[in-house]
């Protein structure tokens, strides 16, 4: 292969064109003569992108089959791929050194196309590679869409390569419900989630590799923990507990929805086996849901809506609002007043997954028409909240026609993951951004794979709830199903008010 010159990689396009007889993608010594100066669309669309510094190879297909090449190239140095059958498959170890040689820059990616004995280029694109990493690894839960969940699983997937791997499987007990999972400020040694059982029913947390089962209903309270949100400190676990039903619909847009008829918020305390609550989030003429700390773990978000006697017949009128109360983890007490940061009356939109960035900058919540399972909704966007003067700005540019909703942060507050169903309105899948320093959204990018048109059309799992760690989990899912299935253990909690 001969060496790309040094002309061609600082390259606008009269200089490409200037070079392109000494550019060289094969073993037959085969030279791109021609730019065409047309654009080509490539699947996932990776085009003008900001990744990670720490990345999987960005694989990528064109439409057909022919016999095509493309030269990515950094500052410093280059190489090619070629493919006959649309798939760009990029050596890791090569990847991995083209990253590491161009933090703060861009990498350029020119593909070509025989024909006959001749190459032709289409324009090219570029990847900025930032200088921040993304966490290593990404959870998530699979399930097919619209509750068909015979089989469903919570899985990782190390974001350095394709490795993928079951923390937990329900087909161990009997494929039940397996759901919420959460962790303590990406911290994967801690881990909470719940299962619904006959046999196994019940709350798993894991500490440390170490699996405990925790009956979290008490006679005060009107379910078990359901949507979980862990303290920055992890000795404490914010939680609702829900009485929700579902309605499907067969001539709307929205297909299902899922609502409340009852919602309450209380918070775990793991040491003292107590669920602590108060008057404000135990409302019985309110519905209170999704609650989320502070990083610095002094206020605590909680979604409220006014409670309907009969909810589907007035379901549009479910328009949530976003509150705040202050939360002491020393004395476990719960201010006196309540804050309003998005009132859904004024706004007429319904708020839902409240998550602040580590740095405690920004918030980003999703909106809705109404009600608040947003992964059902066709008009769920993702919005930003200053922290500091409150503003609300839509995220246009990680939103769709088709529904984004679920969404975390990284622990160093630059990136974010998010659900969405933008490629076919039916499976959600996970994207990406890079979200600045001065809480600018950049374009997403979908999660890669080794394969990603074969994968992302054979795949009949949605991904669900996505969360970042720092690393991989470390557990035993066995010793999860040997724990959960035993009907005498289990650590009862009591209720503090």
């Amino acid at each position: 292969m001969k060496r790309i010159s040094t002309i061609y990689m600082l390259s606008p396009l009269i200089t490409l064109i200037m070079t392109l007889t000494m550019v060289s993608c094969s073993k037959d010594d085969i030279h791109i003569t021609k730019a065409l100066n047309e654009e080509i669309n490539i699947f996932p669309d990776y085009k003008d992108i900001i990744i990670p510094c720490n990345i999987a190879p960005m694989n990528f297909s064109v439409r057909d089959s022919d016999n095509y090449c493309v030269i990515i190239k950094g500052e410093k140095n280059s190489f090619w791929v070629h493919s006959d059958d649309g798939l760009f498959e990029i050596p890791q170890n090569k990847w991995k050194a083209l990253l590491k040689e161009n933090k703060g820059k861009k990498i350029a990616f020119t593909i070509a196309r025989q024909q006959g004995n001749e190459w032709y280029a289409y324009n090219s694109f570029t990847m900025e590679v930032a200088n921040d990493s993304i966490d290593k690894y990404l959870v998530y839960r699979l399930i097919p869409p619209y509750e068909q969940w015979l089989k469903m699983g919570i899985c990782q997937r190390n974001l350095e390569n394709y490795e993928q791997e079951p923390i937990y499987e329900n087909r161990l007990t009997d494929y039940n419900c397996v759901n919420c999972h959460s962790f303590p400020m990406q911290n994967p040694d801690k881990m909470l989630f719940h299962m619904r059982a006959k046999d196994a029913n019940g709350t798993v947390l894991i500490n440390q590799g170490k699996v405990q089962k925790i009956n979290t209903k008490t006679p005060e309270t009107i379910s078990n923990l359901v949507y979980p949100y862990w303290h920055p400190s992890g000795k404490y676990v914010a939680a609702s507990t829900n009485i929700f039903h579902q309605s499907y619909f067969y001539n709307h847009d929205d297909r299902v929805e899922v609502y409340d008829i009852n919602s309450d918020v209380v918070v775990y305390d793991i040491e003292n086996r107590e669920l602590l609550s108060c008057n404000v989030l135990n409302d019985k003429h309110v519905f209170e849901t999704f609650p989320s700390f502070s990083p610095d773990g002094k206020s605590l978000y909680f979604c409220t809506t006014p409670a309907l006697d009969s909810v589907p017949d007035h379901i549009s009128k479910m328009k949530y609002s976003l509150c705040r109360i202050d939360f002491n983890p020393e004395t476990r007490t719960f201010g006196a007043e309540v804050d309003t940061l998005f009132n859904a009356n004024k706004d007429g939109r319904s708020i839902n997954f409240p998550r602040v960035s580590p740095d405690g900058k920004y918030m980003i919540v999703t909106l809705t028409n109404y009600c608040n399972f947003s992964i059902n909704h066709k008009d769920a966007d993702l919005f930003a909240i200053d922290m500091k003067t409150g503003k609300l700005t839509t995220l246009d540019m990680l939103n769709s026609d088709e529904a984004e909703s679920y969404h975390s942060w990284s622990h160093n507050s630059r990136w974010i993951v998010y659900s969405s169903r933008r490629i076919d309105g039916l499976y959600t899948r996970p994207f990406f951004s890079y979200i600045d320093k001065n809480g600018v959204a950049h374009k997403p990018f979908l999660l890669p794979q080794k394969n990603p048109v074969k994968f992302y059309s054979d795949f009949m799992f949605a991904y669900n709830i996505p969360e970042f760690v720092k690393d991989k989990v470390k557990v035993n899912p066995h010793k999860i199903a040997e724990v959960m299935s035993n009907r005498h253990a289990g650590t009862n909690l009591t209720f503090k008010e």
